[in-house]
């Protein structure tokens, strides 16, 4: 590896579109909300953001538009270990945390579960599936979701594939072979759609391959988007984008796969480029910032909340008004939980890794030098 490879320089990061960060989290909130909804109103006709899981969708082709914007013109140089070790700091230090949250809520439900039935072994191997991302679709009781203790880490184990994916292949191909990829991920994507009648998959031991498909479109769009310059200026600000953004998740269930398919397909990268190209307002940049700092923890850490609220709602049955109440309060106490996590624990620990492995590079080039 010569000494450019390991100049320090290529490590550090470009500016944020603080506007895609701001709907970003946007995205995180209507996620949550939906998994709390969806425990209480298994009849999505019945739930008023019914296609809040599409979120992950955005976040899919969000993560293509920003990771071929951060490394397009540089991954050569870094090397794809030093990409691959970016990515870790980035993505995993809040895989683990939420292992070992969703490992806690299992072992001290206050609402009940079934850890008791479990052994020693069985709990150890499902915490290692999520710590480590290795699809374990083994908690019957959990609907045999491919990460039992962390559900949401299903899409984390997909971004891990698309990023390996964009650094040995994706990143040596002109746009044309590109275009061809995307379209038969296209297909692929209409297949699912169109044969399951829903994109509400991936997360499963039995629609393990819709994941695949899901990714697959909306990371080469979001790829797209920034290689094709399609970057629409325009003057809807980010109070005008993130409504527009939360009108998709607020769609009618009723409307079936068709609209899910052209809300991943035509409508979310719209709203990309869109993000890319609008101008923040200074009055909404640190509501934007916020968001988008916050965004990932809400996500990673959330889910151990909503298994109790399941078991909870299991045994005692709210009413609507109570339902409302532990929704909205159970949310905005997430929101503040992940604005700890970020403050006390992502970002400390990334700029720590993030430190060590500069001066890990310092001391190669000295000594290459």
């Amino acid at each position: 590896m010569s000494s450019t490879t390991l100049n320090p320089e290529i490590l550090k990061t470009k500016h944020h579109f603080e506007i895609l960060d701001g709907l970003r989290g946007v995205a995180a909130v209507a996620i949550v909300i939906f998994h709390f909804m969806e425990i209480a109103y298994s009849d999505f006709t019945k739930n008023f953001i019914a296609h809040g899981f599409l979120a992950v969708d955005f976040f899919f082709c969000l993560s293509g538009f920003v990771v071929a914007y951060a490394y397009d013109d540089r991954l050569e140089k870094m090397g794809v270990a030093e990409f691959f070790k970016s990515r870790i700091i980035r993505l995993h230090p809040l895989v683990i945390l939420g292992a070992v949250l969703g490992l806690l809520a299992f072992l001290f439900d206050p609402f009940g579960g079934k850890a008791a039935s479990y052994s020693t072994g069985q709990i150890l191997l499902n915490f290692l599936s999520a710590a480590f991302l290795l699809p374990f679709p083994a908690m019957e009781e959990r609907f045999f979701n491919l990460f039992g203790l962390n559900a949401p880490a299903w899409s984390l184990f997909w971004e891990y594939v698309a990023n390996i994916i964009y650094a040995l292949v994706l990143i040596r191909l002109g746009r044309k072979s590109v275009v061809v990829l995307f379209a038969l991920a296209a297909a692929a994507l209409t297949y699912i759609a169109y044969s399951s009648g829903s994109l509400l998959g991936g997360w499963s031991g039995k629609t393990f391959w819709h994941g695949g498909a899901r990714i697959a479109y909306s990371f080469l769009a979001g790829l797209l988007i920034f290689r094709y310059k399609l970057i629409l200026k325009t003057g809807i600000g980010f109070l005008g984008l993130a409504a527009l953004l939360s009108l998709a998740f607020l769609v009618p269930f009723t409307w079936g796969w068709p609209a899910q398919l052209t809300i991943v397909s035509v409508y979310f990268p719209l709203l990309i480029s869109l993000g890319a190209g609008a101008t923040l307002s200074p009055g909404l940049k640190n509501i934007c910032n916020f968001s988008g700092k916050i965004s990932y923890p809400l996500y990673m850490i959330h889910y151990s909340v909503i298994w109790m609220f399941f078991n909870y709602y299991g045994l005692y049955k709210p009413g609507t008004g109570l339902l409302v109440g532990i929704i909205i309060t159970g949310t905005l106490l997430l929101i503040g939980a992940a604005w700890l996590v970020m403050v006390f624990y992502d970002t400390p620990i990334r700029k720590w890794l993030s430190e060590k492995r500069k001066k890990q590079v310092q001391v190669s080039s000295t000594y290459k030098g």
